[in-house]
């Protein structure tokens, strides 16, 4: 177990109520992270989606999380004000089961970084265009684990045991030990 250690969570809170569809938040975003920056606009290239349920007239905007390796096993419904709607539309990964959250040319997943740039912005451009206020910018401290690292590490490992398995990795890594003390 690692040692507790404050961090600073930035999170960006979404009020579905507000959200008019307008759209200026993806537009913000893929413009920010053009290159070269404000080059251009291409909301395939955003990583915020407002993700419109016509026949319910309702917008969701949903901003990119983690990238998952797999499809998650949940295929639930929930139902919010009598209306029905699949999990996934609520859903930030970027996963092999959908194009959402991946780089149109390359298929990279996307992730949302809240605009990191030197300097810092106040707040994340699609805070910034949100005009309805359905997008608000929020830091908050928690404690968490100082293993964040290791947990970079054996989802790495994960990946590379799945596509060439077990033995393979062990002996690849028992080959490099000895190397490395030689």
């Amino acid at each position: 177990m690692g040692e507790k250690k404050k961090k600073i969570v930035k999170t960006i809170k979404v009020d579905v109520d507000k959200c008019n569809g307008c759209r200026a938040c993806e537009a913000a975003c893929s413009a920010f992270h053009a290159t070269p920056r404000y080059g251009s606009i291409n909301p395939a290239r955003s990583r915020i989606r407002v993700i419109h349920e016509p026949l319910k007239d309702i917008y969701i905007p949903v901003y990119a999380g983690e990238y998952t390796p797999a499809e998650c096993m949940g295929r639930d419904k929930y139902t919010i004000d009598g209306k029905e709607y699949d999990e996934c539309a609520f859903c930030r990964a970027s996963c092999p089961s959908r194009d959402l959250f991946k780089e149109p040319d390359s298929g990279l997943p996307l992730k949302c970084d809240m605009c990191e740039s030197d300097p810092d912005l106040e707040e994340p451009l699609c805070v910034q265009w949100c005009l309805a206020d359905a997008l608000t910018y929020e830091e908050r401290e928690e404690e968490v684990e100082e293993e964040v690292q290791q947990e970079e590490i054996e989802i790495g490992l994960e990946a590379l045991i799945d596509k060439y398995g077990m033995d393979k990795i062990m002996d690849t890594v028992a080959r490099i030990s000895v190397s490395k003390k030689a």
